[in-house]
């Protein structure tokens, strides 16, 4: 069984064909349900992504793995049955469970009084236990921080001191700094067995996010010209990026987006183990230097292609424009892709889950504060009011969508573009994580119409990793109307302007670590909330909301 170091991952999944994402420790042969693929490395790590072709539509397919012949998976005595892959049928419900923010760290009582018990793992203890699966999901997005960079658990520092004593004297000193030990870390993340088994079992759709690299990453432009000037960046950035496209992005393309993918179609036709790692890098600090030189952003449809279920995952970290006239959360590059993939869709979107690791609507209060923020960043107080707005974006996480407003304003004319089209979504489900709460808001355009259209805010973190009283107390005071509005009067105070939206937090926000389900059903959408506890030794789902959506506007 040592031939398989991780996975089996299984990744994209429709009505006729899937993949299936694995290391292993050597080079060898990967055969799943009769299909093969041979192994590629790079920085002496060998993966393959195994695509099943002729699958039937509504079925449920067990599998194994095999590594030049030999079983390697399912492990032996594996308490949580076989992996399967479900096949959608057109006309069924799709439930889409989704969250962010997931540290790793042991099953003991001090993890849990500092974490809490782990929604992953208690979601796979849940879908083990139910004899009939209607209620698994049919896909997991992973919205962000699936592993800490900056903040590894005990198990990979020990393991950081030992290669090397740590980086003394170094800011990054216990610190993942290349893409030797970002495999440590994934290792680490993504061994546990029951979440090894739900990662084989639910398709995984997978966006990254600042602690994927480092805590306020490209936040600012002064943040990154600092950040970048470091001796230590270029290994660090450079292993992050190659390692996510490795572990993360690549089982996010569908098989014919792989087909034109030159990254992957290099790892298959370069021989050569170096020169195909020196390509894998290469490409990785181009993306760094260039965000425009390649797109983390996705979508992934569901359902009836003719009116189906669109997921448009949009990379809100990577592709950031940071000057500080023209600042974006999403350059102009990879937004135009999305409007195109969206609004200018060759098909209509029944619904639309448009994602984001960041939210795109806060508690109101937090919204005018980052308005605020941002604008006296620019200068809109004078100089001397420049660096207090920086050290604020800095020192409390003001970088969400409301302090870009250029990319804010983005955001609400392609929802009033959508709702006014022929054909408009019966919902927008804005889908987000980040924020170590979980929420529900009503959204309603000022400057469109939108009877038929529901806009919904969901909001889920963390899976395991939640935050102190205080912080939970600062959020609650943001979304109440005393302090909004009296932010709201300080953003105007510097010139912010309203926004074409407005919004309420309908349910929440909640603490504790969890998961939240969207469930769609023809028209109809439902949001399930659920979080994690420990009941004796074993750590549970709970169900905390059940909502409907109605077929209509807020």
């Amino acid at each position: 069984m040592e031939g398989l170091l991780l996975g089996p991952l299984l990744r994209f999944v429709d009505e006729r064909c899937a993949t299936v994402w694995v290391e292993t420790a050597r080079p060898c042969e990967v055969e799943i349900l009769g299909h093969r693929a041979n192994t590629w490395s790079v920085h002496g790590h060998h993966y393959a992504l195994v695509l099943i072709e002729g699958l039937a539509p509504a079925t449920e397919t067990a599998y194994e793995v095999r590594l030049d012949g030999e079983l390697v998976w399912p492990l032996p005595d594996n308490p949580y049955g076989p992996s399967v892959i479900r096949t959608p049928a057109l006309e069924e419900n799709f439930r889409l469970t989704f969250g962010s923010c997931r540290r790793s760290a042991p099953f003991d009582e001090q993890a849990y009084k500092q974490f809490g018990p782990d929604a992953l793992v208690a979601l796979a203890e849940r879908m083990a236990a139910e004899p009939e699966h209607a209620h698994w999901p049919d896909a997991l997005l992973l919205l962000g921080d699936q592993v800490y960079a900056d903040l590894p658990s005990d198990a990979v520092l020990g393991r950081l001191r030992q290669a090397h004593g740590g980086r003394p004297g170094s800011e990054v000193q216990d610190e993942i700094g290349n893409f030797e030990e970002y495999t440590w870390l994934y290792d680490d993340a993504w061994t546990y067995p029951p979440v090894r088994w739900l990662f084989s079992t639910v398709p995984l759709c997978m966006l990254l996010d600042d602690h994927d690299l480092r805590d306020d990453w490209n936040t600012s432009l002064t943040w990154r010209r600092r950040v970048t000037s470091q001796p230590w960046w270029h290994d660090r950035v450079v292993g992050a990026y190659a390692s996510y496209w490795v572990y993360q992005h690549l089982g996010n393309l569908s098989p014919d987006q792989l087909v034109k993918d030159p990254t992957y179609q290099a790892m298959l036709s370069i021989g050569d183990d170096q020169e195909r790692t020196a390509y894998l890098d290469a490409f990785a600090a181009e993306a760094d230097a260039d965000p425009a030189s390649t797109r983390w952003s996705f979508y992934r449809d569901f359902g009836a292609r003719s009116r189906g279920v669109r997921l448009m995952a949009v990379d809100s970290r990577c592709s950031r424009h940071l000057e500080p006239d023209q600042r974006a959360m999403v350059d102009a590059h990879e937004w135009e892709w999305v409007r195109r993939h969206t609004v200018d869709a060759t098909q209509p979107i029944h619904h639309l889950l448009l994602a984001s690791t960041l939210p795109f609507l806060l508690p109101p209060g937090l919204h005018h504060l980052e308005g605020w923020d941002e604008a006296i960043s620019s200068g809109a107080w004078g100089n001397k009011f420049t660096k207090l707005g920086e050290k604020l974006r800095q020192g409390v996480d003001l970088e969400h969508w409301a302090s870009f407003r250029r990319s804010f304003d983005d955001v609400t004319d392609l929802l009033a573009d959508l709702v006014r089209a022929p054909e408009p979504p019966t919902t927008i489900l804005m889908l987000s994580g980040d924020v170590h709460c979980s929420y529900l808001a009503t959204a309603e355009l000022r400057d469109a119409d939108h009877p038929g259209t529901a806009i919904r805010q969901l909001t889920m973190s963390p899976f395991r990793n939640p935050v102190g009283k205080h912080i939970q107390l600062a959020i609650r005071r943001l979304d109440g109307r005393g302090l909004t509005f009296l932010l709201k009067a300080l953003a105007r105070s510097a010139g912010v302007g309203e926004v074409a939206a407005s919004w309420r937090t309908t349910d929440g926000p909640w603490f504790d670590n969890g998961v939240m389900t969207v469930v769609i059903s023809g028209d109809d959408a439902e949001i399930e909330v659920a979080h994690a506890e420990l009941s004796g030794n074993q750590q549970v789902l709970k169900r905390t909301l059940h909502s409907s959506l109605p077929n209509s506007g807020p």
